[in-house]
């Protein structure tokens, strides 16, 4: 993150806590992201917001920053404390705020920190809304109100509205899930308390491990992150499942009976086949990125559905979801979309329909996921020093046209810049294992011999 470039990333403003995430650019945040969402608010009362945070220790930093430069804005603030980045979306969407503003960098690192906002239908900001906060940070700063006396804003701190979340979340199923012996990583994150509130509520027998609100430990060997942590005592265990959260608990991985991995494609193929046999998929389509494997194309369209693809981000997703009704989509990171209950990935959610599923068709998970076959693919995330110059670096475009070529009609190539870490992300997919393998070699060793 740059002050110089573009302040919001893929998802949000992210960057190394106090150090290019200072608790003077959150105050700024604040103050502008604060006026731009509640600028026509009209009424007698001060507008209100939102403000949910994961665990880890630069939160509170980054939390008073923010509170004070939206109650310098004129806006009331209601501070939600430890809550999953959807349960702000979800509140934000059901109460009547301005906006809601989450503070978490997800799955990073514990020195990273993020800021993330949402309207007041809880979805998060478009590019253009996002750009009209930045205008106002560096071109418009001045026509920002600073109301005196009682016209500033105040704070108010209520944990409380997390019990509406987990309340709403359990309402979205129809079956408890007594009898279903579940191992629930937490990543001592914002999962911490929700998730096992919510799985404990519907009845299963529940393991919890790495459920600690300890800063210094968020996604530390733990959580969606770490799968082998939760295959191992799932395995040891001989539950049902296990299930594994990130830091901001948006996304979900999960581990069957037999401990193999069930990432976030083979959660939407068993979630869309059995939304399209109950006729509960709307436009029997399923909305997924470009990332997803083609697999699960093969598994929806033989099945008598659709597959829409969008570009890799599930605000892209949503875009789609939203633009022709559709109700379920996602990512194979594990970030699924359920517009019918929520506007944005919500882990907890995903992984109780999933469980659900288990429940009413009474087979195990291992079988529900056989219904997916992937193709063999290969992800890379390759370091490098100077990751803007990826686009204009000949090299490595007629590597990647090469690489189409060799992989023709069986195969697929993708290769894209992180948007929040100095990382290009390689993909690579195809009928063939030991050609993806070479593949891959030439293009990795070509990107970091130009890009450092």
């Amino acid at each position: 993150m740059s002050i110089l470039g573009r302040l919001f990333g893929t998802d949000g403003v992210r960057g190394i806590a106090n150090k290019e995430l200072t608790g003077e650019l959150a105050y700024k945040l604040g103050r502008a992201g604060g006026y731009y969402l509640s600028k026509d608010h009209q009424g007698e009362e001060k507008p209100l917001m939102l403000i949910g945070k994961d665990t880890r220790v630069s939160g509170d930093m980054l939390e008073a920053a923010l509170v004070a430069g939206m109650t310098s804005a004129g806006i009331d603030v209601i501070r939600l404390g430890i809550i999953p980045t959807p349960g702000v979306a979800y509140l934000t969407s059901k109460l009547d705020v301005a906006g809601g503003v989450m503070i978490s960098a997800s799955h990073n690192p514990i020195a990273d920190n993020g800021i993330k906002f949402f309207d007041r239908d809880g979805y998060k900001l478009t590019d253009e809304m996002e750009d009209e906060i930045e205008d106002l940070i560096f071109n418009r700063y001045d026509e920002i109100p600073a109301p005196t006396h009682t016209l500033i804003g105040i704070v108010d701190s209520n944990k409380n509205l997390v019990r509406e979340y987990i309340d709403y979340l359990v309402k979205t199923v129809e079956q408890d899930f007594s009898g279903i012996k579940i191992v629930l990583d937490c990543a001592n994150g914002a999962a911490y308390q929700v998730a096992p509130e919510v799985l404990k509520i519907l009845g299963s027998e529940l393991i919890v491990i790495n459920n600690h609100p300890d800063g210094e430990k968020i996604n530390v060997d733990c959580g969606s992150t770490h799968p082998e942590i939760i295959r191992e005592r799932v395995l040891r265990e001989k539950a049902d499942l296990g299930i594994a959260h990130d830091g901001d608990a948006d996304r979900v991985i999960v581990v069957d009976d037999q401990g193999e991995i069930i990432d976030g494609d083979k959660i939407m193929a068993i979630c869309a086949l059995d939304l399209l046999k109950r006729g509960k998929l709307k436009g029997r389509t399923l909305v997924t990125t470009a990332y997803s494997n083609l697999g699960l194309r093969e598994a929806i369209e033989s099945a008598g559905g659709k597959i829409a693809i969008t570009a890799n981000g599930d605000r892209y997703v949503l875009k789609e979801m939203l633009a022709n009704s559709y109700n379920l989509g996602g990512e194979k990171s594990g970030h699924i979309i359920f517009l019918d209950y929520n506007k944005t990935g919500d882990g907890v959610l995903t992984a109780i329909q999933l469980v659900e599923i288990v429940k009413r068709t009474g087979k195990s998970l291992s079988q529900l996921a056989s219904v997916m076959k992937p193709w063999p693919q290969r992800l890379a995330n390759v370091e490098v020093k100077f990751k803007d110059k990826f686009k204009e670096n000949d090299k490595i475009k007629e590597t990647i046209v090469r690489t189409e070529e060799r992989l023709g009609d069986d195969g697929r190539v993708f290769v894209r810049p992180s948007g929040t870490e100095p990382v290009i992300r390689v993909m690579l997919e195809g009928r063939r294992e030991e050609l993806l393998e070479e593949l891959e070699r030439e293009l990795v060793n070509i990107i970091k011999e130009e890009l450092n």
